[in-house]
């Protein structure tokens, strides 16, 4: 498809449509990596407690390198679609190789950073002492592929804004699928334990990366070349106000995490596994609707670039009614089977599955909002309300979800801590409402944003 074939198809075909087939593929990556993430936590499940609670302690650092990686992505990738609404194509080549190349030069100085204070950063993220041996063996193989990760992230994110998450999804899913593979041969096969898991999540992001990066250039993605990497403050200015919102999200998620680690530590070895096992299915819960919002993106950017802001507001009504269709069927499905659900991981821990079911019903309660509070986020980033979507990105997991974590821990002991996601979900539909509903109104009095 070429440059001017794309845009006549984002700019005239009826919006529903359009969002829905952008997004299966990117509902199909989602899906895939939830999976990957729920089979990686099984199979380590039958090792021990410990090494679901290491799980659990990595997850936090692995947010956080996503949440970087993102950034670039998101970034980027939002002045792409601007940049090829206005049919500026090698405008937006070298801002996908700045984007691209500065997420793995950050993730190698990560990665070094981190194996230098490898033990002081596990103990930071919450682990118990009896959790840091199994932690460190999974973390160093984390570490050796955290390049590759970011790369990826960075890719997919870029292009699905070009309206490419097809080839995107191949990459995705072929890294999870052999992640899946390898899992059980490592673990168990060879006998590596939880350093079979971390090797096998190294080996298979690396090959994902390298499989999207072959997809560069082909059906219509734009190619990414090093001659195109020309930093400049401008470039880093343009990412930053698109990205922003995105590394305050998962930059405040991985605080969260760390946060709730730590008060579960108090807890015990069984608490922090159990938040380990319900994190991991409330994001393949999440993998479709997220899924589905990255379909309206493009559609957003494209349109939004090209001035066409009815457009923009009917697609934003379309995904959030089917977001919040989608959230309810699942709220009542994971409320109704949260028990036999989380002991498929922890089978012989009667404790870690006590806790996981009330810890999934509570989250369920408020998980009909979470479609339009992710929706909210993703139209006012891509629209370039960076200062609105930066507060908006921040609110489910850091301006809503720490107070309650800390005063629900005060107040109410471990109850409050089980119950602080569900309120933050609560207090950030609320909070998201407003802030919505007065950038639809204002939108069609704003310039083009460019």
């Amino acid at each position: 498809m070429t440059p001017e074939e794309k845009y006549v198809r984002m700019t005239t075909r009826p919006v529903g449509q359009l969002v829905t087939k952008l997004a299966v593929p990117s509902i199909v990556s989602m899906l895939v990596s939830g999976i990957y993430n729920l089979a990686d936590t099984f199979f380590i499940g039958q090792i021990n407690t410990q090494s679901v609670a290491a799980l659990g302690i990595v997850f936090s650092y692995m947010v956080l390198i996503q949440s970087v990686a993102i950034f670039f992505g998101q970034g980027s990738g939002n002045y792409i679609s601007r940049a090829l609404g206005r049919r500026e194509k090698a405008d937006a080549e070298e801002m996908a190789a700045v984007g691209l190349v500065s997420s793995v030069l950050t993730g190698v100085v990560l990665a070094a950073l981190s194996f230098l204070l490898m033990r002081p950063i596990l103990s930071l993220l919450g682990s118990t002492e009896t959790i840091l041996p199994y932690a460190c063996d999974y973390f160093r193989f984390i570490l050796i592929g955290t390049p590759f990760i970011m790369g990826t992230f960075t890719l997919n994110n870029q292009m699905r804004h070009q309206g490419n998450a097809m080839l995107s999804m191949i990459g995705i899913v072929s890294g999870a699928a052999l992640n899946i593979a390898l899992d059980p041969i490592l673990i168990f096969g060879f006998g590596l334990g939880i350093r079979g898991a971390g090797m096998a999540t190294a080996i298979s992001q690396a090959v994902g990366f390298l499989v999207i990066l072959s997809m560069v250039g082909k059906r219509g993605t734009l190619h990414i070349k090093l001659s195109h990497f020309k930093p400049t403050w401008r470039r880093y200015h343009d990412i930053s106000a698109g990205g922003l919102p995105s590394l305050a999200r998962q930059g405040l998620m991985s605080l969260s995490a760390i946060c709730l680690n730590q008060l579960a530590s108090h807890y015990g070895d069984s608490a922090i596994a159990a938040f380990s096992v319900v994190s991991r299915i409330m994001m393949l819960a999440c993998a479709a609707m997220i899924g589905y919002g990255q379909g309206f993106q493009p559609v957003c950017g494209f349109n939004y670039g090209a001035g066409l802001f009815d457009r923009v507001r009917k697609a934003f009504w379309h995904s959030c009614s089917v977001s919040t269709v989608y959230c309810t069927v699942l709220a009542l499905l994971g409320w109704v089977f949260a028990s036999p659900l989380v002991a498929l991981f922890r089978a012989d821990d009667p404790e870690v599955i006590r806790i996981g079911s009330e810890v999934l019903r509570y989250q369920c309660y408020s998980f009909p909002l979470v479609g339009f509070i992710t929706l909210a986020n993703m139209y006012l980033q891509n629209i370039r309300k960076t200062i609105p979507a930066i507060i908006m990105a921040s609110a489910r997991q850091g301006i809503f979800f720490l107070p309650a974590l800390f005063a629900g821990h005060a107040l109410w002991g471990f109850f409050g801590v089980e119950i602080a996601q569900m309120l933050a979900d609560i207090g950030s539909f609320l909070f998201a409402v407003p802030f919505v509903l007065y950038a639809l109104k204002e939108m069609d009095r704003q310039p083009i944003a460019r």
